[in-house]
């Protein structure tokens, strides 16, 4: 593990197990990927950022697991469904989405499978 993630999640240590779950995911299934810590969030990309980790809270604190992570993504569309804890369109034909991971196992082929569509569409741009 690298000693910038360490440090990332010094303040969350709980966290981190969740972090480890989803990017040994998204490494398997987007081959390439690469990780990059920075001070407020974990990016990964191919030749641009499709996805993020972050401590950010998209919900009240009362309604937030604890651990937990926010994995934001970007997709041509809003999705419609329960796990999205907030979308917001930043500019027209582009929506940012906010997914709460609470557990190891909540990195599933339902989020892989945004995160995998995100990659696309990040690859698309121009």
């Amino acid at each position: 593990m690298e000693e910038q993630v360490l440090y990332f999640f010094e303040k969350s240590p709980l966290a981190l197990p969740l972090y480890e779950s989803l990017a040994q995911a998204v490494g398997e299934a987007i081959p390439g990927a690469q990780v990059k810590v920075q001070k407020t969030q974990v990016t990964f990309s191919l030749r641009r950022v499709f996805a993020c980790v972050s401590l950010l809270r998209p919900r009240p604190a009362r309604e937030m697991p604890t651990p937990y992570l926010t994995v934001t993504f970007g997709l041509p569309y809003r999705l419609a469904s329960p796990r999205i804890a907030g979308a917001v369109e930043p500019y027209p034909g582009r929506w940012t989405h906010h997914v709460v991971v609470g557990a190891p196992g909540e990195a599933d082929s339902e989020l892989l499978g945004w995160i995998q569509e995100a990659a696309a569409f990040s690859a698309a741009k121009r």
